[in-house]
C-alpha cells in the first residue's frame, strides 16, 4: 500500500512540476496575468494588450493549453482562452500576478 501512494504523489509532483515549467516563462507569465484580469480573451486582445505578434502568443497558448494549464473555446474565427479552475491555478493567481506592495 505505501508504495501505491508514492506512485501517486509522485505522479501529482510530476504534473505540477510540468505546469510550473509552463508558467515559468517570462512572456507566459506576462499573458497568464491578462488571462487571470479578463478571463476568455481572445488572441488577438492579449496580442494587443502584450504587444507581442499573434504568432508568439498563440505559440505560448497552445504550449499553456496542452499542458493543462488552460481551457480553448473557439468563437467563430477566434480562439478563446481561460485558466483551468484548481488549486495551483488559484496559487499562480496570488504569485504572479501580485502587485508589490
Amino acid at each position: 500500500m505505501r508504495n501505491f501512494r508514492t506512485k501517486i504523489v509522485t505522479k501529482e509532483l510530476a504534473q505540477k512540476a510540468s505546469m510550473l515549467s509552463l508558467a515559468g516563462e517570462e512572456a507566459r507569465i506576462r499573458i497568464l496575468c491578462v488571462l487571470l484580469e479578463r478571463p476568455g480573451s481572445c488572441v488577438s486582445f492579449i496580442s494587443e494588450q502584450l504587444n507581442m505578434s499573434v504568432a508568439a502568443v498563440s505559440h505560448h497558448l497552445q504550449l499553456m493549453h496542452k499542458g493543462g494549464l488552460l481551457q480553448a473555446q473557439r468563437q467563430g474565427k477566434q480562439v478563446c482562452y481561460r485558466l483551468r479552475k484548481g488549486k495551483l491555478i488559484s496559487h499562480l493567481r496570488k504569485f504572479i500576478c501580485h502587485e508589490p506592495g
